[in-house]
């Protein structure tokens, strides 16, 4: 029987052969990725409306940010009194302690409890010329170059800081002031570290 179909094969694949030559070979091109049909006047009009997200708008990390509020609540606690080893605005500030609560309350951050720990935070130094709002400055009030006192800069050449029993506790002074200007060691500024350290 398979005699019989034997001579008809050649015709039927000479059929078939000539059936695929008159599809245009770009017909199979990308089949599995088929190209989308062309948009409507429409939906050109609705793409060209859609705005592009402006990635120019997003905001970097600002120091000033942080360094505002913990000002302001520095500020509203003037005239709280020293109290050596002091940490709350309820018993009284040392200088360290006083600093360590406006950081930890508005910045989210743990500082060390001592101004010798303080000083040796890993934060950027900042000459006198270049401070900011917010920048830790550090006195050797005691003589030997060694750091004593700490505070937090103001601005226009003004710092907060928990002073003594004798001076009323917690109070500006300016950084001009011929004791404060002879006592100063250097700046840091911790809030550098408040980006990744912040609520």
């Amino acid at each position: 029987m398979l005699k019989r179909f034997a001579p008809l094969v050649p015709l039927a694949l000479t059929f078939l052969l000539g059936a695929c030559a008159g599809h245009s070979p770009s017909a199979f091109i990308g089949m599995d990725d088929p190209a989308p049909p062309p948009a409507t006047l429409e939906q050109q009009a609705a793409l060209e409306e859609e705005p592009l997200p402006d990635f120019s708008q997003a905001k970097p990390y600002e120091l000033p940010s942080f360094a505002d509020s913990i000002l302001a609540h520095g500020l509203s606690l003037v005239g709280t009194r020293y109290r050596f080893g002091g940490t709350s605005a309820d018993t009284g500030f040392d200088c360290s302690g006083f600093i360590g609560y406006l950081f930890k309350e508005e910045a989210g951050m743990s500082l060390p409890r001592s101004t010798r720990e303080m000083i040796n935070l890993d934060a950027p130094l900042v000459a006198r010329k270049d401070l900011q709002p917010g920048d830790l400055l550090f006195f050797s009030t005691r003589g030997r170059g060694r750091v004593s006192h700490a505070g937090i800069y103001l601005g226009d050449d003004q710092f907060i800081h928990s002073s003594s029993s004798r001076s009323g506790g917690v109070r500006v002074d300016s950084l001009d002031d011929k004791y404060w200007s002879r006592t100063f060691i250097e700046a840091k500024r911790a809030l550098a570290l408040a980006s990744v350290s912040h609520r």
